[in-house]
């Protein structure tokens, strides 16, 4: 009974692995995984699953237009394991409703199964208040966020593949400032969305040096038949942490001395700027004195900038500067208008 429990075991464990079209997983990647899991399987008895067992049964389909094989499932296949609840639902609901205006088109897409299964559990709910859900239920980013930068599902296949599975890939790449299309292989190390932007963390040919690669501007892409080379000495956290997207203008903290008004004050009550941070009344006004320790970056001077005259910067003073100097070049620019 034991073995036959195992077995049970395993096939939902790899059903569980093996996603839907456009994705696909190769067989040794599916036996590492099955591996990790603590199920000891040859890779000839995984075929043997695969083929002659699963594939009976299920919409499994194998590519075998390379080597190693990759297995996938029908697009539309449904088979949630375990059966979705009505709270893991509307969260999948939420969730499609903020990445939405956050990432690209495909992204959300791989995801689309789910979501309507989700939307689907929802409507059937005729006999109770979630029927109703689609009137009742929104996800609002913070802020203005610009519609997401498209790229083609084929080029998000390869470069997902390539970098779960330590695979150099050949592109061509449009090159933002020299405005023309370069082919390069690049050596995929890590991946970041910012924004509207889903960027490729690689080191090109046979440099060392980390490059950010705007998946948008990926205009081909395959696996390469040259071996991926590794960066020891990259890890994801240090190189954000470093300023590589935010500007980083000091590798230390900088404190942020401010007045803000009563709205703002209240806002950072709640959802504060940092887990160093101290609102405290300034003496015959509403608003209060901030001081939090920030990044010293130029992502957090765009915010501050954002808050226009809900926020009066003391310090620090090359902020402080940067604001007024901002100030005086729009009135400068009013100025000119007026005068033609």
């Amino acid at each position: 009974m034991s073995e036959i429990r195992e077995t049970l075991f395993r096939y939902l464990a790899m059903l569980q692995l093996i996603p839907r079209s456009p994705g696909r997983i190769s067989t040794p990647v599916l036996l590492e995984k099955l591996n990790e899991r603590g199920f000891q399987i040859d890779t000839r008895s995984l075929q043997r699953d695969l083929r002659d067992k699963l594939a009976l049964h299920f919409p499994l389909a194998c590519d075998d237009s390379q080597k190693p094989y990759r297995w996938y499932f029908d697009r539309d296949f449904h088979c949630n394991l375990p059966a979705l609840d009505v709270p893991s639902a509307l969260t999948l609901v939420l969730a499609e409703e903020y990445l939405k205006g956050l990432l690209p088109p495909v992204v959300v897409g791989q995801l689309a199964p789910q979501f309507r299964d989700a939307r689907r559990l929802l409507d059937n709910l005729e006999g109770n208040g979630l029927s109703q859900w689609a009137k009742r239920v929104r996800a609002i980013p913070n802020g203005k966020a610009l519609i997401p930068a498209p790229f083609e599902a084929a080029i998000w296949q390869t470069v997902s593949q390539a970098l779960l599975e330590n695979l150099a890939v050949d592109v061509t790449y449009l090159s933002r400032s020299a405005e023309e299309e370069k082919q390069f292989t690049l050596h995929p190390q890590g991946l970041v969305s910012r924004h509207s932007v889903t960027y490729l963390l690689a080191t090109v040919n046979d440099y060392e040096d980390i490059r950010q690669f705007a998946l948008h501007r990926i205009k081909k892409a395959a696996i390469s038949s040259s071996p991926w080379r590794g960066s020891t000495r990259f890890h994801l956290d240090d190189y954000i942490h470093n300023g590589a997207f935010g500007y980083l203008e000091e590798n230390e903290d900088t404190t942020l001395i401010a007045n803000v008004a009563p709205q703002l004050a209240w806002l950072l009550t709640e959802t504060p700027l940092s887990n160093q941070q101290t609102l405290s009344p300034i003496k015959d006004s509403e608003w209060q004195r901030l001081e939090a320790l920030v990044p010293n970056d130029q992502q957090t001077l765009w915010w501050i900038k954002g808050l226009g005259t809900n926020i009066e910067v003391l310090g620090p003073t090359s902020w402080k500067n940067d604001i007024l100097a901002t100030a005086r070049e729009i009135l400068s620019r009013q100025d000119i208008k007026t005068k033609l």
